[in-house]
């Protein structure tokens, strides 16, 4: 599920694994391209240690490639696979005012998340839960009342969106 972490900082992925003894990690990024992570050189981790404890850091990126598929790093601080085993788990987010300015009609999933859909009647069809890749198109999870709709993310389903008013209008009939 790709959510905001808070309304001033942008989930981008989270440490999935250890990569060799220096204190490299493996990481599952939610960014597209996958290596667009590797863009950000300050991430904000957030993770839980052993005794439940929530911690918060500011870490710089002191290298980072992509390793087949994926996504490695070694963060400033954590240079041996011990100190870098307690990050696993760990969430990584960037402050939102640190993202690269859009083209006109681009949006940020995390932007989208929260928006009202509106269908073209002005009836209210829910909240925008959470965005999905299906290859074809990206799809908005619209949820309300208990009941979701998947709502492609494309014209001619999409006709505006406001994300000052948090509202996207969308060709879409209230029963389906």
């Amino acid at each position: 599920m790709h959510t905001k972490s808070t309304d001033s900082s942008v989930l981008l992925g989270k440490v999935s694994g250890l990569f060799g003894v220096r204190g490299w990690v493996k990481i599952h990024s939610y960014t597209s391209p996958r290596d667009g992570i590797l863009s950000y050189n300050e991430w904000v981790l957030t993770w839980e240690n052993r005794e439940g404890e929530t911690h918060s850091k500011t870490l710089k990126v002191n290298q980072g490639r992509m390793q087949g598929k994926g996504v490695v790093v070694q963060l400033a601080g954590f240079e041996d696979r011990t100190t870098a085993e307690q990050l696993l788990g760990a969430e990584i987010s960037v402050d939102q005012d640190k993202l690269q300015k859009l083209p006109t009609n681009e949006y940020y999933w995390s932007e989208l998340i929260g928006c009202k859909a509106i269908n073209q009647d002005g009836d209210e069809l829910g909240e925008v839960v959470d965005m999905m890749e299906t290859g074809a198109n990206d799809v908005m999870v619209v949820k309300l009342a208990g009941k979701e709709r998947l709502i492609p993310f494309i014209a001619p389903w999409i006709e505006e969106v406001n994300l000052a008013a948090g509202v996207i209008k969308v060709e879409w009939e209230s029963n389906f």
